[in-house]
């Protein structure tokens, strides 16, 4: 436990920027696409960038197996480029196969200002669901969950402490409250391919609740529109402050939402509900 969760570890406000995409099979043209977007969130002042989960590759699963490797390298030569690039901190949805292995690590990968990985969670909670308009998942398939007890990551930056989740788990508060409660996070990534059918009902308020009950920022990328066949994706990429409100929002364009995030607001609404510092452990 931390002593004081209280106090924030975020020395200044910055900009940070929440990518929307629409990834597909093209693993180039995705590339491209992210690579258009971070220059224009950085050229809006972003400092701290995240792109979804997926940001290199959204096709098929057979297709993700066969391609794993290459696109497990070409993802993190892209993200670890372009944060020493442009001189920011830069997350992105990517994956990582094992030796050998045949189904691989859905991961957020977190890089640094100089090119450098500061983190790298693989996702633990698989979306294996029966979608009620007819679309079936199964992660499990393809992807490897997590190992349960060394599952949180998240990383001291110049930015505070940096929490890392995924998409589904937005749907289990425990990752969260281990990630505030326990690790002190600030800001807390959920880089996201959130189902249209499923994100029209509940992305918002996911997002929204795990900033409330932790008092803290969330920074969720997401994906937007068809990526193949029936997979489509809700987008509103949104970032949202620790009172709950929501500070930017993309829509469902490909493009970002970019909002400040302040020390001093953590601070404040910490002071103000102290939630994390009264809750009892039975």
């Amino acid at each position: 436990m931390i002593e004081n969760p209280l106090d924030s570890s975020i020395p200044r406000a910055y900009s940070a920027a929440a990518v929307q995409m629409n990834s597909t099979a093209d693993l180039q043209a995705n590339l491209d696409q992210a690579q258009d977007l971070i220059a224009q969130a950085v050229a809006a002042g972003a400092r701290l960038v995240g792109l979804p989960e997926y940001f290199a590759f959204l096709g098929p699963e057979s297709e993700l197996r066969e391609r794993a490797d290459e696109i497990e390298t070409a993802g993190a030569e892209f993200l670890a480029g372009q944060a020493k690039l442009h001189s920011i901190t830069l997350l992105g949805g990517a994956l990582r196969r094992p030796a050998n292995e045949t189904r691989v690590y859905n991961c957020a990968r977190l890089f640094g200002p100089t090119g450098e990985e500061l983190a790298c969670y693989d996702k633990l909670h698989l979306f294996d669901v029966d979608i009620p308009d007819g679309v079936r998942y199964r992660e499990s398939d393809y992807t490897i969950p997590g190992a349960e007890r060394a599952g949180v990551s998240y990383a001291s930056s110049d930015f505070g402490v940096l929490g890392l989740s995924i998409c589904y788990d937005l749907r289990f508060p425990e990752l969260y409250r281990a990630l505030s409660g326990e690790h002190g996070a600030d800001v807390i990534f959920a880089p996201a391919a959130f189902t249209a059918f499923t994100g029209a009902a509940h992305w918002e308020l996911l997002i929204r609740t795990r900033a409330v009950e932790n008092t803290c920022y969330i920074i969720a990328p997401a994906q937007t529109g068809v990526h193949y066949g029936k997979r489509e994706s809700y987008g509103h990429a949104m970032i949202v402050d620790p009172w709950g409100e929501t500070l930017a929002d993309a829509g469902q364009e490909i493009g970002f939402a970019l909002a400040r995030v302040d020390g001093e607001r953590i601070k404040a609404v910490r002071a103000r509900l102290p939630a994390l510092r009264h809750r009892r452990l039975t």
